[in-house]
């Protein structure tokens, strides 16, 4: 491997890059914004602020769609699942 390309790969990997651009994607098609890039920029903003301890950082579920996904598992309401159901 040349060592530019051995250079690019150590920086995407070391500002984790991939998994930036994979959540911001995964982030644009949930939402669908009418307006991506302004949606990208307040993304952005809210890690940036996330980083540095003044907000929240910006996930794709909240908690209210992982009580919805349990309660869709949890059909008898016994307050757990098991791990096959898990996977």
């Amino acid at each position: 491997m040349a060592a530019g390309e051995e250079q690019s790969r150590e920086y995407l990997r070391r500002h984790r890059l991939p998994e930036l651009l994979h959540r911001l994607g995964a982030l644009l098609l949930f939402h669908r914004p009418e307006r991506p890039r302004e949606f990208l920029i307040q993304v952005l903003e809210r890690v940036k602020a996330g980083r540095r301890a003044e907000g929240e950082y910006p996930y794709l579920m909240d908690e209210a769609n992982v009580d919805a996904m349990f309660s869709l598992l949890d059909v008898l309401g016994q307050g757990h699942i098991r791990p096959a159901q898990y996977r």
